[in-house]
């Protein structure tokens, strides 16, 4: 099975200029947690989580009606390929440890996100769903 067949396609973006406000009122319209950032060519940049807000924001401070979305975002992002089979999508998220993963096209523009979620219920196998729900969710040594 290939990830285009399981991704939620069509995912809503947030650009690099918006605010922190915009960004979270986007999250809240859409109840989700984090929002894939790109480029006005829909390129991926980034991505920015409600715990980026909260954390590297809100926490120090800053007013989320001025600091922009390119200030907090995680620019470093894993992602797959639409045509990549879902068994590598789920070793990439299990190695990463990551639960969200922007899908690309070829020309390298954002066309989906596959989750967690659809591992473990699209593809009928319980065991890539369990295995990659287990290595996700372990603990990481930080040093």
């Amino acid at each position: 099975m290939r990830v285009s067949e399981l991704m939620t396609p069509g995912v809503t973006c947030v650009g690099t200029d918006a605010t922190l406000q915009e960004a979270a009122a986007k999250m809240k319209a859409l109840n989700v947690g984090a929002l894939p950032v790109a480029d006005p060519d829909d390129h991926l940049v980034g991505m920015i989580t409600d715990r980026d807000i909260t954390i590297r924001a809100t926490a120090e401070g800053e007013s989320p009606k001025v600091i922009h979305v390119r200030d907090v975002m995680t620019p470093e992002v894993d992602y797959c390929f639409e045509d990549d089979l879902v068994e590598n999508a789920a070793v990439l998220m299990q190695q990463k440890q990551i639960r969200r993963l922007p899908v690309l096209d070829r020309d390298r523009r954002l066309v989906g996100i596959v989750s967690l979620g659809d591992l473990a219920v699209q593809t009928g196998d319980e065991q890539l769903g369990g295995n990659t729900l287990e290595a996700v969710s372990e603990p990481r040594l930080v040093r």
